[in-house]
């Protein structure tokens, strides 16, 4: 396997959205179609903090530059895992 097909094959949204659907029927959309849908179905500092988790960034370093305190990063992580288990979006973002 060659360096093109790692890059290829690395699906870090889907991975980090694998990670935290609690029940996930069909397989996951690919990874670009995923960006597109979450950029539109989640606030823009959600999809910044999931984007941090799927890319394993630094959180403080993101909390700081959203102005984030750690109730506030708490509350927006909580509301995060609940969109992304709705019913609805899981619909849309699987094949």
């Amino acid at each position: 396997m060659n360096i093109n097909e790692i890059e290829e094959d690395s699906t870090p949204l889907r991975d980090e959205l694998e990670r935290h659907i609690r029940k996930l029927v069909q397989p996951l959309k690919e990874e670009n179609e995923l960006k597109d849908i979450l950029k539109v179905k989640l606030t823009k500092k959600e999809f910044k903090i999931l984007n941090t988790w799927a890319k394993e960034l630094d959180l403080e370093a993101l909390k700081e530059k959203l102005s984030l305190d750690e109730e506030r990063y708490s509350e927006l992580s909580m509301k995060l895992i609940k969109k992304l288990n709705q019913e609805k979006l899981k619909q849309v973002i699987s094949i």
